[in-house]
């Protein structure tokens, strides 16, 4: 049973279960039953003798009764596979405890204890990699959001806020250097070669915060100097030999630390900023309180190895990482439906810095990209859930797209009503307001409404609905007066089938058609059912150019002519809607074409209307090549299968491929010419130089589609040309579509020269899995059976695999295959770890969206992935939702 429906146990968790769940029933956790923590834990100390096959762990707690509490005296401690050695109470043994399922129950009297509990975990046989976990023989730690409970028992919910003192011993020869979150107070020498050091963090903190790594590692170290004088050592620590690959990511965390220091002024807090690059990670990276612990391919870069969008990455992840300082750390969250207050406010933060560093246009047109390709189908399917969810079974699985992106644009969009001075003193009141609490998504809206005078109790929607608002725009013009009027529809989702209307800020511009001018934005909120707006000044109907910048998340349906697009996509002075214009005409023309509404000619007049856009973007010398790189980009196959009830995938992805060889042939001289000219742009970190790869990179996949034999030609001097990873990896996607010498001789030669690096090798069997050749099923399979394949790093398992499962290509091959592929990883990949196996889910879940045929095979995979004995809380979640 959940515990919405059976009596509180003493001191019961809301967050868990009372019990371990049988496999077929996890427990459902709501929202609605969250109660203070019926025990506090001021402080902490943690004593770990470390070992790679076992590590002993004593934890002394100081536990104080909390006056907001239920009066329990009973204690529940939260554990995972635990089984405690020892448990004393105040310096004594005692037997008044027992276990409840995997949790320790003891019995306290009294308002204030010290208890002290003894445990071992095996570190080298924790697949999950959730805990304290073997990698490489290094030992680390990752704790959000359960995995504290693996290391000790302890009250492991976000709301239970301690200061921690740890030490740790080991073997110095395997373990030299010890590392903890806040400062090293003390280190010292044991017997037979063990040693030992003691940190302290005085900041109080979370467990899903606390951070350990011990290992053989060299660090490269700066300092930085605070608004305030404070002195800061900075250290990313990597593998002997890394260490000359983490001067990006060291330049990003100083920017980062500045940046917050004037954007929203924001000061870092301990003496010591530590960072460890770990390359079996489930995540990205992880903000622990002054020890975050990165995956490596957020760390390592240099311009042999790593792309322009891996520097990119690096900057973004660890500017989001340090930015949990305030935005997670110290205002931390009061339970786990809270996620987005820490997760999508520090995504927006990141996404603004990435902006104030590089191009805020493209950084812009790259957000919504990922939104569009990675939430609206989320929004749109069985696993739909507003950002602060109501319910769940499992944590782990609402680490979302939902809650991480549109979270941020949900926040944005308060930023944009307000206007960024007001939202500062918003999120200055925030932090002042939360400092050292753990505080909820109300918390937030209420001092950003405090904070800018803004009126958001209808826009707290946004919070508690799931679905992608449908924005309905129709223009009527009579005299000199245009009318817009909107209509908005919030669809129904999965335990949501009512909707009320939510407040959109709607960027907008009214182009003259004679003059190619607009009298200026606008910014409207629109807020109803349905509403118009009017507009004098207008001899002739307005081009309409709205939700400018993306201003918010939602989907816009308007019917524009060809002509009115390629106006808009040549004249809007908007970058992110001249993108959208272009965007669009691609999006009217390739859904039309699967739907089979096309004649000869309505397919000959669509094309046209692309490729005057395209003809006029490629030869605009006022766009820079960053733009124009992004410009070049056709909608995905995903967004395209957003936008028709039921999709064929398979279908989308011939058209969009036809268009490509259509505009490839129709361009093939000013592609040619575009090519030459950045092919001779000259390597550098600049955004003049990155532009030219971006844009060399588009032009040589529109020319390979357009001729095989010149994109070979061009392809293979350009990858044996190269001087970096961009342009070699370029060179080599157009070579995997490519049936010929070239593809093998680039792909023999790649592996060998990068023979040992992890990362590169990653994009080794990425690239391949990615590929549109007609045997790219054949090669999936043949590259599973590869040395240097293995399911146990979630790097190399999502390289192959899920690179697998978003190419439309290999994934919905008609003969099911794909699906197969798919549902066997499924069940071979969660006895090892679940957590990365529920994210390939909802590849699958999708089905109802798929056209039947498709449909029905998808819906059988998860049948046969529901009909496993032991599957993790994790996956029956993903697989019982999406199967309805």
């Amino acid at each position: 049973m959940d515990i919405a429906s059976t009596p509180a146990t003493p001191d019961a968790n809301p967050q868990i279960a009372d019990a371990a769940p049988a496999p077929q029933a996890p427990p459902v956790i709501r929202r609605e039953d969250y109660l203070p923590p019926a025990w506090l834990v001021p402080q902490i100390a943690l004593d770990f003798r470390l070992g790679v096959d076992e590590t002993q762990v004593s934890a002394r707690l100081s536990v104080r009764r909390n006056p907001e509490g239920n009066g329990t005296s009973t204690l529940r401690l939260n554990g995972d596979q635990l089984t405690p050695l020892a448990v004393r109470v105040d310096g004594e043994a005692v037997n008044d405890w027992r276990m409840d399922g995997a949790d320790l129950l003891v019995e306290l009297i009294g308002d204030a204890h010290e208890v002290d509990i003894e445990t071992a975990v095996n570190p080298a046989a924790n697949s999950q990699l959730m805990g304290l976990y073997a990698s490489n023989g290094m030992l680390c730690t990752q704790c959000e959001a359960e995995g504290f409970r693996r290391i000790t028992f302890f009250p492991d919910r976000p709301d239970v806020l301690s200061t921690y003192s740890v030490r740790m011993a080991g073997d110095k020869a395997r373990f030299p250097i010890l590392l903890s979150n806040g400062n090293c107070t003390a280190t010292g020498e044991g017997e037979d070669g063990t040693h030992w050091a003691e940190w302290h963090d005085p900041w109080p903190k979370p467990s899903y915060l606390f951070a350990l790594v011990a290992g053989d590692l060299v660090a490269n170290s700066a300092r930085f100097t605070t608004r305030s004088g404070r002195e800061v050592d900075l250290n990313i620590w990597v593998r002997a030999g890394d260490e000359q690959r983490t001067q990006h990511a060291m330049d990003s965390l100083i920017h980062s630390m500045k940046w917050d220091e004037e954007a929203f002024g924001r000061e870092y807090d301990l003496d010591l900023f530590n960072v460890v690059a770990v390359s079996d990670f489930n995540m990205g990276a992880m903000e622990n309180k002054g020890l975050n612990v990165f995956n490596t391919r957020y760390v390592l870069a240099e311009p042999e190895t790593a792309t322009d969008a891996d520097y990119d990455g690096i900057e973004s992840v660890i500017g989001h990482e340090y930015f949990h300082n305030w935005s997670g750390n110290r205002v931390t969250c009061r339970d786990w439906f809270q996620l987005s207050l820490k997760e999508g406010f520090t995504v927006l933060r990141d996404q603004l810095f990435s902006a104030d560093m590089g191009s805020e246009a493209v950084k812009r047109i790259e957000d919504v990209r990922v939104l569009r390709s990675a939430q609206f189908p989320e929004d749109s399917g069985p696993l739909a859930h507003p950002i602060r969810p109501d319910s769940y079974q499992e944590i782990s699985n609402f680490y979302t797209a939902t809650v991480y992106n549109k979270g941020a644009e949900v926040i944005r969009m308060m930023r944009t009503m307000a206007g960024t001075e007001k939202f500062r003193a918003g999120t200055d009141l925030y932090f002042d307001r939360h400092d050292g609490e753990a505080a909820t998504c109300e918390d937030f809206v209420k001092a950003i409404e405090d904070g800018t005078g803004l009126d958001l109790t209808q826009f707290r929607l946004w919070y508690s609905q799931a679905g992608t608002p449908q924005v309905a725009v129709e223009l009527a013009h009579e005299g000199d007066r245009a009318t817009l009027t909107l209509t908005q529809i919030v669809p129904a989702t999965p335990g949501q089938p009512e909707k009320q209307p939510v407040p959109i800020p709607l960027r907008l511009a009214l182009f003259d058609r004679d003059s190619g001018n607009h009298a200026g934005e606008q910014l409207i909120v629109f807020d109803q059912g349905s509403q118009s707006f009017t507009f004098d000044g207008f001899a002739r109907p307005p081009v309409v150019s709205i939700n400018r910048g993306f201003s918010a998340p939602v989907a816009i349906d308007m019917e524009r002519s060809n002509e009115d697009l390629v106006f808009l996509a040549a004249h809007d002075d908007d970058p992110f809607a001249r993108y959208e214009a272009m965007q669009s005409l691609v999006v009217q023309h390739l859904v039309a074409a699967v739907g089979g509404g096309l004649s000869d000619a309505a397919r000959a007049e669509g094309r046209r209307a692309i490729g005057e856009a395209f003809a006029a973007v490629l030869a605009d010398e006022a766009l820079d090549d960053l733009m124009r790189g992004e410009l070049m980009v056709l909608p995905g196959v995903a967004y395209l299968a957003e936008q028709v009830l039921v999709a064929d995938p398979a279908a989308i992805h011939e058209e969009r491929e036809a268009l490509k060889t259509w505009l490839g042939g129709e361009l093939a001289e000013v592609l040619g010419l575009l090519h030459d000219r950045v092919s001779a742009v000259p390597y550098g970190r600049d955004a003049a130089a990155r532009g030219a790869r971006k844009t060399k990179a588009q032009a040589l996949v529109l020319i390979a589609s357009g001729d095989a034999a010149e994109g070979a030609r061009r392809a293979i001097a350009q990858y044996r040309a190269a001087d970096n990873m961009t342009d070699r990896q370029s060179a080599l996607t157009v070579l995997c579509n490519l049936e010929g010498p070239e593809r093998e001789e680039a792909l023999a030669d790649f592996h060998r020269r990068y023979e040992g690096n992890a990362l590169v090798i990653d994009k080794w069997f990425a690239l391949q899995a990615g590929s549109f050749h007609p045997h790219v099923l054949d090669h999936i399979e043949a590259l599973s059976r590869h040395p240097d394949f293995t399911l146990n790093n979630p790097n190399r398992a999502r390289a192959l695999y899920m690179t697998a499962a978003v190419n439309p290509k290999a994934f919905h091959d008609a003969s099911g295959a794909g699906y197969r592929m798919i549902g066997e990883l499924i069940r071979k990949l969660d006895p090892i770890n679940p957590q990365t196996t529920a994210r390939f889910v909802p590849q699958l879940g999708r089905w109802r969206r798929i056209e039947p045929t498709r449909a029905a095979m998808m819906r059988a995979e998860l049948e046969k992935i529901a009909a496993e004995p032991n599957l993790s809380r994790d996956v029956r979640e993903q697989v019982s939702k999406s199967l309805g």
